[in-house]
């Protein structure tokens, strides 16, 4: 591909969502996301792409777009081919970088998606922003659960930086804050899994990490900052915790940093060190109840009749070794999905395509899904992978911590459901 058209090409990516969704924060992230998988694909296909800033010696700050008075705003290209209802040109433009990703043993398949919605959009005689944002969330499902890094730093240099949250938390490591205090995404908050993401119970049979009260839950979030009109990026170990139980108590612009602060690091991006000022109280009001929960009852049941993940490492699930629960083994009727399974080997998570192969093996995208690990925590992580491919799942926060800890319930120790 000529380089000066690799350069060009990245930013015409986002003018079939220009196309078929009004504006909006949502819109441009998935057109910030089409953009950082064009230049994945440009990467395995050893194409480098000019710098139009850089590189050119024609001044082109002249060419723009200027408003005609008495005439409406346009938008761009294949904005204007839906108004006037001829084929627009996304073949050309999203489908040449999925050509390249297939020409070079890869995969594009957020542009991929994005093309075919504009086909079945054209087919469907639909127009201009005819659509909204539920449908482009549900054509590009991950973009309203992960971020990646560099997109990240875009937003926090943005008019609406997102809050950030660190939540470094390991089984068995009491050190969380003295990890965050050594190295944090710059402004980073941290948040202690054990006394801000769950509730203490006397009852073993709630388990490890029994949800939190909602009011005390508020409580905490205000005091990290969490406004109602801003978004939400956590990172680190727990975050799928903090993702899902934000999620879950009502705000629904919560997201996943991508591949968390290595993937950060490995951007050259600056990281801070010491503790962080207190940031200024926010104001939002959480509620409860915004996302599928599952008590041991639902989770026996869902076993039988829909399909339970088991988010914990193979040995754990077979009942070969239990470092912290008083029985060995698995939810009779559970299948063994670990967590880890959802991730690349440079810690982000597998592709979209990749991700949806994984839960169509697993039987996930065509019945009731819910998951749960030792004590909730990254069973939450996993409902995100599944959320990120567009399947909404419940989670069982009690997880093996609460049912282990039931001498009425059964338990399976075999490498089979």
């Amino acid at each position: 591909m000529p380089r000066w058209k690799a350069g060009k090409l990245p930013q015409v990516l986002g003018n079939a969502l220009d196309a078929l969704y009004p504006p909006g924060r949502l819109r441009e992230r998935a057109a910030a996301a089409l953009r950082a998988e064009a230049r994945e694909v440009y990467r395995a296909a050893g194409v480098d792409p000019a710098d139009h800033r850089a590189e050119s010696t024609v001044d082109l700050g002249s060419l723009m777009v200027r408003p005609v008075p008495g005439a409406p705003a346009a938008g761009r290209s294949t904005w204007q081919s839906l108004r006037r209802g001829v084929s627009p040109e996304t073949d050309f433009l999203n489908g040449e970088i999925v050509l390249l990703a297939g020409l070079h043993g890869t995969t594009a398949p957020r542009n991929a998606a994005v093309a075919d919605r504009v086909r079945r959009a054209v087919a469907d005689g639909a127009g201009a922003h005819d659509l909204d944002d539920a449908d482009l969330a549900a054509t590009l499902p991950s973009v309203s659960v992960l971020v990646d890094a560099g997109a990240l730093a875009a937003e926090l240099a943005g008019d609406t930086p997102p809050v950030l949250l660190d939540v470094r938390w390991a089984l068995g490591d009491p050190h969380g804050r003295e990890h965050h205090r050594a190295g944090h995404l710059p402004g980073a908050v941290y948040v202690p899994l054990d006394t801000e993401l769950a509730a203490h119970s006397d009852d073993p049979r709630d388990g490890r990490h029994p949800l939190p009260d909602v009011a005390a839950l508020q409580t905490a979030a205000r005091r990290w900052g969490v406004r109602a009109d801003r978004p939400v990026v956590v990172y680190d170990a727990a975050a799928g915790r903090a993702w899902w139980l934000l999620r879950w108590a009502g705000h629904d612009d919560v997201r996943l940093l991508d591949g968390g602060l290595a993937a950060w690091t490995a951007a050259g991006l600056p990281v801070e060190s010491g503790d962080v000022p207190d940031p200024e109280p926010g104001d939002v009001v959480l509620t409860g109840g915004a996302l599928p929960v599952l008590d041991a009852d639902s989770a026996a049941a869902l076993a039988r009749d829909g399909l339970l993940l088991d988010a914990r490492a193979g040995e754990r699930y077979r009942g070969e070794t239990e470092p912290v629960d008083p029985r060995a083994g698995h939810v009779p009727g559970a299948v063994s999905a670990p967590t880890g399974d959802n991730l690349a080997p440079d810690g982000r998570f597998r592709d979209p395509a990749a991700l949806r192969a994984r839960f169509a093996a697993l039987g996930a995208l065509d019945r009731p899904v819910g998951v749960y690990c030792g004590s909730g925590v990254t069973a939450a992580h996993q409902v995100a992978a599944l959320a990120a491919v567009g399947v909404r799942a419940a989670l069982y926060p009690g997880s093996w911590s609460a049912w282990s800890n039931d001498p009425a319930r059964p338990v399976a120790t075999r490498a089979q459901p």
